[in-house]
């Protein structure tokens, strides 16, 4: 109570209209706009994104990344909240898809591995050296409990049969 009042004593007495969204929750924000048609698989693959995609990214500790949908037409060194190159969808019991995130990436051949860390939403991208390329996970439209940027989600399943165990090979000292 103490720290409020202090607070309205010092904008003199004045109190400030709602406070602008930091700009990390603007893009958030502008990522689930472009990315909310995509809750339904068929307008995703209408959109350029792939229709089949047969292994579901887990790994052994952590939880699982999903299924990888790629649209590589959205490829380029500039990325743009509203061209994600990897939707991440998990596929429930039923069948159905279920759209948890995305994935933006540049390749090496486009941003090389020994520049500068490509920055996005406010984040350093992460080196991916057994593919070759930067990359960066928004767990956009589902609760991780591991942070919104993180690689995996251990409330995301895989079933067994389509499961592909990632297995980084970090160079030393990374």
């Amino acid at each position: 109570m103490a720290g409020a009042i202090l607070g309205v004593a010092a904008c003199g007495g004045r109190t400030a209209g709602p406070a602008a969204p930091p700009p990390q929750a603007a893009a958030i924000t502008a990522l689930r706009e472009a990315t909310r048609p995509y809750h339904d698989v068929a307008a995703a693959v209408r959109s350029g994104y792939a229709a089949e995609v047969p292994a579901c990214i887990v790994h052994e500790h952590h939880g699982a990344m999903g299924y990888h949908h790629i649209n590589r037409s959205y490829i380029a060194r500039d990325l743009a909240v509203e061209r994600p190159q990897f939707l991440l969808y998990e596929r429930l019991p039923g069948g159905d898809y279920r759209l948890n995130g995305v994935e933006f990436f540049i390749p090496y051949r486009l941003w090389p591995r020994d520049s500068t860390r490509p920055m996005f939403l406010g984040q350093q991208l992460k080196r991916e050296d057994t593919f070759q390329y930067w990359y960066l996970h928004v767990w956009a439209w589902r609760e991780n409990p591991e942070g919104m940027f993180a690689d995996f989600n251990p409330v995301v399943r895989c079933p067994a049969a389509a499961s592909k165990v990632y297995r980084p090979n970090p160079p030393a000292g990374f």
